[in-house]
């Protein structure tokens, strides 16, 4: 006889499996319907997300309350939260994402061959994904979206402290299908928050989810890179510096510094350590860590930085391998771009890395031998991000290197094919 949990993890897998095989069966038409139809599902979701921005804003004050009655730490509420310009900012990025060329049966590269066999490598849907959030809602929208255009399936598993909001988010979202005669398959919100419906999707569901993509804390990341039978587009954090070299100009120095840590201190593109050519300590790491003490912002640094900033905390070693999601920063004093260099291919996550410079042999020497997934020169962190690439949206920044790497667009959301056209050629 089953246990009562038994019974319950059964009927999750039987939820789970049945969910893969609509998405799979949904997945098929998907590959090749007209981009003009998917333009009118894009438009009709931003439509309906405009028009019921108030029951979404009900639905996230849920969340919000449970939020803040388990504790939720700030970084999390900060991204949990929805305010009429998000929701508007949300409707925007999907019209973006409509707006842009449909990659499905793009011809990336093409060729002739010298017995006259011509031959095209074309862009085609990976077919069924995966999403695993936490705490943020909008990730339902830009996943469904971005899914979408690039004519994948989707199933969107919402972490429980953000399931109003993206329930009512998904809403939206088939609405739109519905208007552009779209399977409603196309993107299935999983409704349930039982941690076993990860397991299940972890597992592939039978063969129906081609891919895992990951969005949310280290716990929940490295659980899906230990188990997924699948593969997984992910990263696990995003511990990203910022190097001031001695070509700084000062003045840029200092407001990027402060932009990439306190613009939005909870996101993964966010500065976590700072680092300052040893040359310009006088002149460069004091008036930049002035102004982020001034903007909130606590420093954590080593001796020799607090021996010119007094007003620094002691560095521990757990600090150059920790992304804060905070107002907090740990600052270095680094033997010019090469020391920088040093430090962060010792201590990064290769996310995202940027150099304030002048010196064109710096900036060059940092982006040649950096290996990040994201490198920037002149520009905040915080610039880590689909939507400012020009991309629409993302649905998150991968740091490995097999297939996508960095902002997971459309593009990074298809796969290819070759298509070869002969006039009777046969192999000898």
């Amino acid at each position: 006889m089953l246990t009562t949990n038994e019974t319950a993890r059964n009927d999750i897998a039987g939820l789970m499996a049945d969910m893969g095989a609509r998405a799979r069966a949904a997945a098929r038409p998907l590959g090749f319907v007209r981009a003009e139809q998917k333009h009118v599902a894009l438009m009709a979701m931003a439509d309906a997300l405009e028009r019921n921005a108030d029951a979404i804003l009900q639905a996230n004050a849920v969340d919000m309350a449970n939020g803040e009655e388990h504790g939720l730490a700030a970084s999390f509420m900060d991204r949990l939260k929805l305010t009429p310009e998000r929701i508007a900012a949300i409707a925007t990025s999907i019209r973006d994402i409509a707006a842009l060329k449909d990659p499905v049966g793009d011809v990336i590269a093409a060729w002739k061959r010298p017995n006259g066999l011509e031959i095209e490598r074309v862009r085609t849907p990976l077919g069924v994904i995966g999403v695993i959030f936490e705490s943020r809602p909008n990730v339902t929208a830009d996943a469904g979206a971005l899914c979408l255009k690039a004519g994948n399936a989707v199933i969107l598993r919402a972490g429980s402290d953000s399931m109003n909001s993206s329930a009512a988010i998904h809403a939206c979202l088939v609405e739109g299908l519905r208007v552009a005669s779209l399977p409603e398959n196309a993107i299935q919100l999983v409704p349930v928050t039982d941690r076993a419906a990860v397991g299940e999707m972890l597992k592939g569901l039978g063969g129906n989810i081609d891919v895992i993509i990951p969005r949310g804390g280290r716990s929940l990341v490295e659980r899906v890179q230990r188990e997924a039978r699948v593969p997984v587009f992910a990263h696990l954090e995003g511990i990203c510096h910022l190097y001031i070299d001695k070509s700084a100009d000062l003045d840029m120095a200092v407001s990027i510094a402060v932009n990439a840590k306190m613009r939005r201190t909870g996101i993964c593109g966010a500065a976590e350590t700072l680092l300052v050519d040893r040359a310009v300590a006088e002149t460069h790491l004091v008036p930049a860590l002035t102004a982020l003490r001034e903007a909130g912002c606590t420093i954590r640094a080593e001796a020799d930085v607090r021996a010119v900033f007094p007003d620094a905390e002691p560095a521990s070693d757990a600090d150059w391998v920790t992304e804060y999601l905070d107002a907090i920063i740990s600052a270095k004093l680094v033997d010019g771009v090469g020391g920088a260099i040093d430090h962060i291919e010792a201590h990064s996550s290769h996310h995202t890395e940027a150099i304030v410079a002048q010196d064109a042999g710096a900036v060059e020497r940092f982006f040649n031998e950096i290996d990040s997934a994201i490198l920037l020169h002149n520009a905040s962190t915080q610039f880590a991000d689909g939507g400012e690439f020009g991309m629409g949206a993302e649905i998150g920044i991968a740091t490995g290197k097999m297939h996508a790497r960095g902002p997971v667009g459309v593009e990074q959301l298809t796969s290819f094919k070759y298509r070869v056209r002969g006039s009777g050629q046969t192999r000898p």
